[in-house]
């Protein structure tokens, strides 16, 4: 019988389990153990069948087989072996390298649909008498745009870029005319409260001031809702800009006050003390807008266009004196209605002005980042409130701020650019205000404005319900308005004029139209320079943003009509 020597087992082409474990490291099967213990065992059943009494095939090396049969048995079983391992390597190598599904990443497909259908709806209706196509087809875009700000199917960024788009690719728009607000100060101006808020934050300068507040008012959170109110209540006189005044000093404040109340944005703890607090100061600005001539940029226009339309002046103290019992009363009602209809968790904290102080002196003394931030945040606001007298705007002003924070390296330009919810804000913000502007270019609103007057004019109302109804109308409208002073030149002319006509007092008329004109920002996150920038602190919900600003509004309309009514009979309005 031929006889042969037992090789290696790489002779017989098997692999060493070093060779396995080497070229596959990455398997997840290898590296569970799966694979080894299957050789393991299969090596084991191998072996028990190949070693036997009657065939004994295995013997150590350097002894010899006594029959060519199980030479073949031995080949034969090590193949099956090479090809099962094979097959089963490959299998593991499969299954680790396909790819997991992955979720979807792109638009919310029902809102995006909801907004979509909105805009196809309106732009196949047909055109009204006396309002263009053009006016028309951009209604149905600004329209759709707005829906989809609302239901949010993008980012509200991409929304409103899209809503850009559109208008440029249905000829309804020119694209220097659909990016024109990109030149607005207004955005800018918000945006760049954004990049002050940072560096407030950052120096620790925030928490500071936050510290202080909740050191002199925080035994209660409705103490220091109101600290915060009548805070922001008398710089309003002085400070002709409401995104300069909410932005540039009281985001960076209440944003630091939140967090030093352990109440962050995104972390499930925002209505802690920050969803409360954001609304009420929001709210609040808006308020103390409306209650002196300098108080917002467009009061003044409200002034001009009254004079041009019933030849009456309405000066500083005449508005001042008008407005003070109706916003008093309102910077009162209004956080107080806010606290039991949208609470804050944390109602009370005897111990929290004890830890503060225990803060503040852990802090020490001020830092030199601290002093730049604080030396710079006195030139700005020194800047908003004589501006006019130097001939320097809001937005110059906080660009010369942003200046010195950045060649002093208080806050950096890549800071500035990582700031998202600043450049997002002034995507949609601007866009926003495009659109709104060439509805008015195109004539749609003096079209509807003019349908308003004849329709109540013809109804032959007494003044007071006459008038009335025109408020609610003028109040309301700016649903479509990103502006006040937009809504002002817009509409405030007509409005009088009819409301003069129908036997309205016509400085009564116009006083509360002016009023009005600020206290309607408070109904959307678009409508006055502060709703963007409080409402980018990711404190309220998007729905809960225009519900409450809702309530808000008809509050507001009760007190100034109504305690506001009363007080203007007192003084002599009408």
């Amino acid at each position: 019988m031929a006889s042969v020597t037992l090789a290696s087992s790489s002779n017989l082409g098997f692999r060493p389990l070093s060779s396995f474990r080497s070229r596959s490291s990455k398997s997840p099967l290898l590296k569970s153990g799966n694979l080894r213990s299957f050789v393991r065992s299969y090596f084991s059943l191998s072996q028990n069948r190949l070693i036997s009494s009657s065939d004994p095939v295995f013997k150590p090396r350097g002894t010899s087989f006594s029959s060519s049969l199980s030479l073949k048995r031995l080949n034969s079983s090590t193949s099956s072996l090479s090809n099962r391992l094979f097959h089963f390597r490959a299998s593991a190598s499969s299954a680790a390298v396909a790819p997991a599904s992955e979720p979807w990443q792109g638009a919310a497909l029902k809102p995006l649909m909801a907004s979509i259908a909105t805009g196809v709806i309106i732009w196949f209706i047909p055109v009204p008498s006396g309002v263009t196509r053009n006016a028309w087809q951009l209604l149905a875009i600004f329209l759709a745009t707005i829906v989809g700000i609302i239901t949010q199917p993008l980012p509200l960024g991409a929304v409103a870029l899209m809503g850009l788009g559109t208008a440029v690719l249905t000829k309804t728009l020119t694209f220097a005319a659909a990016f024109s607000a990109f030149g607005d100060p207004i955005p800018w101006l918000i945006a760049l409260a954004f990049f002050f808020a940072r560096g407030f934050i950052k120096t620790g300068l925030g928490n500071r001031v936050a510290y202080q507040f909740v050191s002199l008012f925080g035994s209660s959170s409705l103490g220091l809702g109101y600290s915060l109110v009548f805070s922001e209540a008398l710089l309003a006189p002085a400070i002709p800009s409401v995104s300069a005044r909410a932005g540039g000093i009281f985001l960076p404040l209440v944003k630091s006050l939140c967090v030093a109340c352990g109440s962050n944005a995104g972390d499930g703890t925002e209505n802690k003390l920050g969803s409360w607090l954001m609304l009420t100061c929001f709210q609040t600005s808006v308020i103390s807008s409306s209650m002196f001539l300098t108080a917002m940029a467009a009061n003044p226009l409200s002034a001009n266009l009254t004079f041009n339309t019933i030849q009456q002046t309405i000066g500083w103290t005449d508005w001042a004196v008008a407005a003070i019992v109706p916003g008093l009363v309102s910077l009162i009602v209004v956080p107080l209605l806010l606290y039991f209809i949208y609470p804050p968790t944390v109602k009370s904290s005897p111990d929290a002005p004890k830890l503060a102080r225990e803060k503040l002196e852990k802090m020490g003394s001020m830092t030199k980042n601290e002093i730049i931030m604080t030396v710079t945040l006195l030139l700005t606001v020194g800047l908003w409130i004589f501006g006019g007298v130097l001939n320097v705007d809001a937005v110059t002003a906080a660009i010369l701020g942003l200046s010195v924070l950045l060649i002093t390296g208080v806050v950096t330009w890549k800071e500035c650019l990582s700031e998202a919810v600043a450049w997002d804000t002034l995507t949609w913000f601007a866009a926003l205000i495009a659109m709104a502007g060439y509805l008015n270019k195109y004539g749609l609103i003096s079209w509807f404005s003019e349908t308003v007057v004849k329709f109540v004019g013809g109804l032959g109302l007494s003044w007071q319900f006459s008038f009335g109804i025109l408020v609610l109308l003028y109040f309301y409208s700016h649903y479509f308005f990103a502006s006040g002073a937009a809504h002002i030149g817009a509409m405030f002319t007509a409005f009088l004029s009819v409301a003069s006509a129908l036997g309205t007092p016509p400085l009564f008329g116009a006083m509360v139209l002016s009023f009005l004109s600020n206290l309607m920002g408070g109904l959307t996150h678009y409508g006055i320079g502060s709703a963007p920038i409080f409402y980018g602190a990711n404190y309220v919900p998007l729905g809960k943003w225009w519900g409450y600003g809702f309530v808000i509004s008809v509050v507001n309309i009760v007190i100034w009509l109504g305690v506001g009514g009363f007080w203007w009979k007192v003084i002599g309005l009408w």
